[in-house]
């Protein structure tokens, strides 16, 4: 049954959400993060400190409207595409890479939550469409089958962005599953339903506030939980018919959550890099002004072409993505697990460069950037954090591509 046939199956009006501000642009709310920049630096340090984001940031960010950025218009988003996520994302980045994880994962989860029952969606966007979740896909929690659906308990750790969330979404293991059923679920949970402990203690993407968040019999409907993982789901077409993204598939789109944070923060760290060349004098005989040097000049262009390039491949490949999503919703066709993985190992190439070029900077600009307080320094390591994360391993990515485009089956989780 193709999309647009499914589509003709409405069996309830809906009621939508208005988003509160119907005649954004996407444009609007780009230049919104832009002009946050400076704010966002300024705040960096005290982010870090704070082992979370600021709660004036995160005001700031709710009321511009950047966590509806994807969310549907039907549910109260602005309903942009993968290319608008990716540059507000970024621009944020270039301002606060640990404040933009937040966000992009935050916010990218409504592609997520996009899978569940209807009837829970509903239940999570409410009446004003506020819905702000951090998911954990590992299972470490235990979920008992009980009438009308699972009492869960556990201990959840990498809950970016749990302190700000309205919800939570987090899988668990089913402990006796009913015939037939898969032995994994992820559940739609309240901010209500968890407490956080505060164990987010590392070099550096330090204010993620990416903490344990435990729970103990807990209650979930069934209609708020689904099976997991799902392989080629599609959302409720009577939803999301005119919705083209979340018909794209789920690996590269979280691929893209965090790429677009490196990309930004490589950005960032250029603007950093930048500044100290026009501010500082080159030691020695030459005491010329770095920018008048040809070794910074030739630094800063191979830096310039790096980032540069990321960007242009993170953004070409979210264009292409939109592609597939709609002609997946045109003919009910799914993406292929080819196309799937070459659009992931496209924007693992951006890290490679982002990180490559956030390198570069680092160990030429001077000692100065090694003092704990220095803005480069704070880049370098959150990108170098960021480029060790497990979705971030491009060799094993590449064994999988080319194991399945031969037609073998990938090995371990890449």
């Amino acid at each position: 049954m193709t999309a647009p046939m499914r589509a003709q199956q409405r069996t309830a009006p809906f009621i939508s959400i208005a988003p509160p501000e119907p005649d954004l642009s996407a444009g609007a709310l780009i230049l919104r993060a832009e002009e946050m920049l400076g704010h966002l630096r300024d705040r960096q340090a005290e982010t870090e400190a704070a082992g979370n984001v600021l709660a004036e940031t995160n005001r700031d960010m709710v009321e511009a409207g950047f966590y509806r950025v994807i969310q549907p218009r039907l549910f109260g988003g602005y309903g942009f595409d993968l290319p608008t996520f990716v540059r507000l994302v970024t621009a944020v980045a270039r301002g606060c890479p640990e404040t933009a994880w937040v966000l992009s994962i935050v916010s990218g989860h409504v592609h997520q939550l996009a899978t569940f029952p209807l009837d829970g969606q509903r239940e999570a966007y409410g009446a004003l469409g506020d819905f702000r979740a951090p998911e954990v896909a590992a299972p470490q929690g235990t979920g008992v089958a009980v009438p009308g659906g699972f009492r869960v308990s556990g201990a959840w750790d990498y809950a970016s962005g749990c302190a700000h969330a309205t919800h939570i979404l987090l899988a668990f293991q089913v402990d006796g599953p009913r015939s037939g059923e898969s032995p994994l679920r992820m559940g739609l949970f309240e901010r209500a339903d968890y407490e956080i402990v505060r164990n987010w203690d590392v070099i550096g993407m330090q204010g993620t506030g990416s903490d344990r968040v435990v729970m103990n019999e807990v209650f979930v409907p069934e209609h708020r939980t689904k099976s997991y993982p799902q392989t080629a789901a599609m959302p409720p077409a009577e939803a999301y018919h005119d919705s083209t993204l979340f018909y794209g598939p789920a690996r590269p789109f979280i691929i893209t959550e965090s790429v677009a944070v490196i990309v930004g923060a490589a950005e960032g760290a250029l603007d950093v890099y930048e500044e100290t060349f026009r501010a500082r004098k080159a030691t020695g005989p030459a005491g010329a002004a770095r920018a008048d040097l040809a070794e910074y000049q030739f630094n800063f262009g191979r830096c310039r072409a790096l980032v540069d390039t990321a960007r242009a491949a993170l953004l070409q490949t979210a264009a292409d993505y939109m592609e597939i999503a709609e002609r997946t919703l045109t003919t009910g066709q799914p993406c292929s697990e080819d196309d799937s993985r070459r659009l992931t190992m496209v924007m693992l190439q951006s890290v490679h460069l982002a990180h490559e070029a956030v390198d570069i900077m680092f160990r030429t600009v001077g000692s100065s950037a090694a003092r704990k307080d220095a803005l480069l320094g704070r880049y370098w390591r959150n990108v170098g954090v960021l480029r060790g994360h497990l979705a971030h391993q491009s060799d094993s990515a590449a064994i999988n591509y080319g194991r399945v485009h031969f037609a073998h089956s990938p090995v371990g989780i890449s």
